[in-house]
C-alpha cells in the first residue's frame, strides 16, 4: 500500500507499508524500525509485542535519560526525566492493535510522553499526518509477518 504522494520532503516519511516491509523515503526495511521526522531510521529489535521493554520504548522514542536529583520524588511537577522527548510515541504492533503493559509504559507516561498503540498501517498513516503538521512525534513500526504478536 502506497502511503505518500509523489511529493517528497526532507523529513522521514513512510512511503509504503506491506506485510513484510516498511518503506521510509522509498528505502525498504524488512525488519521493525523506529524513527522521528529528522534523524536516522533505527532497527527496532522487536519481533512480537511481548519483546517490548521500557528500554526499547526509550530507543523508539529517541530519548536520552536525564540524571535525576535525589529530591525529584518531592515534586509532582518535576521536569521530564528525558532529553529529546517527543510529545507522542506511536507504536505499530503489526497486523492488529495490541496494548502494552502499563508497567512498561509508566516511565514514559510519567515523563509526559503520550503513547498510542495501533496496528502498524494506522501508525504509519498517523505518523505521516502528525509529521506533516510539524508535531514532535516518534514512531516504532513492527511488521505483520510475525503471527506471534502477543
Amino acid at each position: 500500500m502506497q502511503l505518500q504522494k509523489v511529493e517528497r520532503s526532507a523529513l522521514n516519511t513512510v512511503t509504503r507499508y506491506g506485510d513484510s516491509h516498511i518503506d521510509v523515503n522509498d528505502i525498504r526495511y524488512e525488519n521493525a524500525i523506529c524513527f522521528k521526522p529528522e534523524g536516522p531510521i533505527t532497527t527496532w529489535p522487536v519481533r512480537k509485542v511481548s519483546d517490548i521493554t521500557t528500554q526499547l520504548l526509550e530507543l523508539a522514542a529517541g530519548v536520552t535519560a536525564r540524571p535525576s536529583s535525589a529530591l525529584d520524588f518531592l515534586d509532582d511537577n518535576a521536569p521530564s526525566s528525558y532529553d529529546n522527548a517527543p510529545d507522542i510515541l506511536l507504536i505499530g504492533t503489526g497486523a492488529k492493535q495490541v496494548f502494552i503493559s502499563p508497567q512498561i509504559l509508566a516511565p514514559l507516561l510519567k515523563a509526559r510522553i503520550g503513547i498510542e498503540c495501533m496496528d502498524s498501517q494506522a501508525a504509519a498513516r498517523t505518523y505521516n499526518v502528525l509529521m506533516s503538521e510539524g508535531r514532535n512525534v516518534a514512531v516504532a513500526l513492527m511488521l505483520n509477518e510475525d503471527k506471534g504478536n502477543d
